[in-house]
């Protein structure tokens, strides 16, 4: 990471876990996350329905409850800032995340949405603030304890982990609610949110170095070119994958009159291939460099968005969807990869959080962008047009690593 000291990067990388157990660490806070996130995307809606609510109150909830996630800069500051109660900028930030999130997974089962609505949406806001808290501390976390060369692996268990989630959560909690109940479905997710506990526990958090010192003079890194031009390359990944990942179902079903038990298990093949390509890129990283793992990473997603427009049958919508998922973690993984490389130590947690920040952004541009193309022009053509913005990726790139091979 720059400005750090070799000897300062592995006596950090001393206050986690040995390495074995720190990937699991983290792809298991990471796990937690894909959990709820498999939820909110699958079940939320269905949920609300059932209680006699409308979409437009589940649009409602779902645009509260994301707020945390656009102040989590904020969070990223205090812990970067404050030691809290001595016992590390990281370590209780996280349990604390992980506390609330459990403990409101525990009482919303007691809250109908379809009878005390805005008591139910409040409970999710507090969910997601203490989601949204172990999250840009676990981003922290890996920032500071996590050497140079082995940034692209971690990065790789976190999107596998959150991908993992997805994937076995949507298939267990679907049929959970169906046999047994919704009780059932959200005790299981505060179950869950309680795995990496254990090993966050055993975290030991050594005293700050000088040099690594909360500084308000560290956010000055975000006037430099390479810091800027990362951004923007963050923003034309995300704006791709987030666009076209939102219409592959659609596509799906108006093309070939998929059901919804095969649009679940379309986006089980695609989960497949994000843990895939997350693990794939991340020792790719790792072993090629950034610059070369980036190109092969812009490459992955030009055929992998490409190859959605090519799908003419549902057979061939299962390979297909799988390389796209393929794609989408490999472009993850990649980009989380190369801010951790740009994120200045005297401020991880905040730098970090905000160049997500922009890539959330992306996203949100990338599905309003590709709806209203999908609209005008259909599937196959967005498809086509979301793959050629992958050109404007091309001229950021000596931006970001200058004119010769870095590191």
């Amino acid at each position: 990471m720059p400005g750090v000291p070799a000897s300062t990067q592995a006596a950090t990388a001393q206050q986690a876990p040995g390495r074995a157990l720190r990937y699991t660490m983290f792809g298991l806070l990471y796990f937690t996350q894909g959990t709820i996130l498999s939820y909110f995307t699958a079940l939320n809606g269905l949920y609300f329905l059932s209680r006699g609510l409308s979409m437009t109150d589940v649009g409602i909830f779902a645009s509260i409850a994301l707020i945390p996630f656009v102040i989590k800069i904020l969070l990223g500051m205090l812990s970067d800032r404050v030691n809290l109660l001595g016992m590390g900028h990281r370590k209780p930030y996280i349990l604390l995340g992980l506390g609330v999130q459990t403990l409101c997974l525990v009482a919303v089962p007691f809250i109908d949405p379809g009878t005390a609505y805005w008591g139910f949406v409040a409970l999710a806001f507090v969910l997601q603030m203490g989601m949204a808290l172990y999250d840009t501390c676990t981003d922290g976390l890996a920032l500071d304890t996590t050497p140079a060369e082995e940034k692209g692996t971690i990065q790789g268990f976190m999107v596998g982990g959150r991908a993992l989630g997805v994937v076995v959560t949507a298939s267990a909690v679907g049929l959970i609610a169906e046999n047994v109940s919704w009780l059932a479905v959200f005790w299981l997710l505060g179950a869950l949110t309680l795995l990496p506990v254990p090993l966050v526990l055993r975290v030991r958090e050594a005293e700050r170095p000088v040099e690594r010192a909360f500084d308000w003079q560290a956010f000055s890194a975000f006037k430099r070119g390479p810091v800027i031009a990362l951004a923007a390359l963050g923003f034309v990944f995300f704006l791709i994958i987030a666009g076209a990942n939102q219409l592959v179902n659609p596509f799906l079903e108006t093309e070939f009159a998929i059901g919804l038990s095969t649009a679940g298990f379309i986006t089980t093949v695609w989960g497949i291939g994000v843990v895939a390509g997350s693990f794939v890129s991340g020792s790719l990283v790792d072993r090629v460099g950034d610059r070369n793992a980036t190109w092969i990473a812009l490459g992955v997603a030009l055929v992998g968005t490409l190859a959605l427009a090519v799908i003419v049958s549902p057979t061939l919508a299962w390979p297909l969807v799988a390389l796209f998922g393929l794609a989408y973690g490999t472009y993850q993984t990649v980009y989380f990869a190369l801010a951790m490389g740009h994120t200045d130590p005297r401020i991880a947690a905040s730098m970090f959080s905000i160049l997500m920040a922009v890539t959330n952004v992306a996203q949100g541009v990338g599905m309003g962008v590709s709806g209203a193309l999908a609209d005008g022009i259909g599937f196959r053509a967005t498809f086509l047009a979301l793959a050629a913005l992958n050109v404007l990726a091309i001229p950021l790139m000596p931006r970001v690593f200058g004119r010769r091979e870095v590191g």
